[in-house]
């Protein structure tokens, strides 16, 4: 490991401001910077194309772990070290897995940019209105789990790149590549521009998930749990449902996403075996 180690015995020292009062400042934003917790997430900052890690915090007793975390590759950011108590004292609550990352996005693609990439079996996770932090990371997490290619999320939702959500989302936020929507850009609008099927999941759905075949370029999109998503924007789209026992018509948010986007794996796996015996001479 190729780093600078730098000891911090006072809790006030400028060197590590972007770590002070973590709760405090994921209030009023990073200004485009986040924080990183816990050593699988750090795994996903430091291996991430998609991201720079400006700093790393590590109290005394878990640098052996950063140290291995980091193993033989070179990093240009300064590693801090204290003690528990200074580092609880910096952060400002009990850091009890005792390892932070400061970093940031190296870019932030537009939505054409994004979707423009992807490919002719392209797998989108598009999200409308929703602001529940642990919701926005359980979706980064099961799009990842289950092969999508990208998240699309509207003006209206929370940050992904927020502490708790990338926490939830066991970094997933760090490695998934994604964009935002500016204020009054249509969702549904930006995937059929870029030639992508919406799928909008409602209990009002016209469809079933189990009788659902995807095909194509196709966005799965999910709304907030209560409201759910706007009329217009399920008029504009292609519905589907879950059908569930009576006396309950919807399950959490990032439930239905882990649900839902397991039924489209299994179909895209299914349809790329179909191709791949197409094309074996006989």
């Amino acid at each position: 490991m190729t780093a600078q180690i730098v000891r911090i015995d006072d809790p006030a020292d400028p060197r590590i401001t972007g770590f002070t009062q973590v709760r405090e400042r994921d209030l009023i934003g990073r200004e485009g910077q986040f924080i990183a917790e816990g050593e699988v997430v750090l795994r996903h900052l430091l291996a991430s194309p998609r991201c720079e890690p400006l700093a790393l915090l590590a109290a005394a007793d878990r640098l052996g772990r950063l140290e291995r975390l980091i193993g033989e590759g070179e990093i240009s950011a300064p590693i801090y070290v204290a003690s528990q108590a200074v580092m609880d004292a910096i952060v400002g609550f009990p850091i009890h897995r005792g390892l932070l990352g400061l970093g940031r996005l190296r870019a932030r693609p537009s939505a054409a940019e994004l979707l423009a990439g992807l490919g002719d079996q392209a797998l989108v996770v598009a999200v409308h209105g929703v602001g529940n932090h642990d919701n926005m990371g359980g979706l980064f997490r099961n799009a990842a789990a289950f092969g999508a290619d990208a998240v699309l999320i509207d003006s209206t939702c929370c940050d992904p790149l927020y502490r708790k959500a990338i926490r939830v989302s066991v970094g997933a936020a760090l490695i998934m590549p994604f964009a935002r929507l500016g204020a009054g850009e249509d969702l549904v609008g930006a995937l059929r521009a870029a030639d992508l099927e919406p799928v909008a999941l409602t209990p009002s759905g016209r469809e079933t998930l189990a009788a659902f075949q995807p095909g194509g370029r196709s966005a799965v999109v999910f709304g907030a749990e209560g409201p759910g998503l706007p009329p217009a924007l399920l008029a504009a789209a292609r519905t589907v449902r879950i059908p569930m026992a009576a006396g309950f018509d919807s399950l959490n948010v990032a439930t239905t996403s882990g649900v839902v986007l397991h039924h489209f794996a299994a179909a895209r796996a299914a349809a790329t075996k179909v191709r791949s015996e197409r094309s074996v001479p006989r």
